[in-house]
């Protein structure tokens, strides 16, 4: 029988909430940048390497087998 792994999955909603908040907290940093589109494609990479790492950790901790 398939345990979850709860510490991988919490792990990775944490990681997944932060990078929202860093986009989100970002946004309201942006006007005042020198080239706001050059700062915000970059911080949405940043975000979205950490939000795709987040959601693979859920994934993961849901699959994985628990000893």
């Amino acid at each position: 029988m398939r345990h979850m792994n709860p510490r991988v999955v919490i792990a990775g909603a944490i990681l997944l909430g932060l990078a929202a908040l860093f986009f989100l907290g970002m946004l309201t940093v942006a006007p005042k940048s020198n080239d706001p589109a050059a700062m915000m494609r970059t911080v949405g990479r940043v975000a979205g390497a950490a939000g795709g790492l987040g959601v693979f950790m859920i994934i993961f901790g849901l699959i994985i087998k628990r000893k």
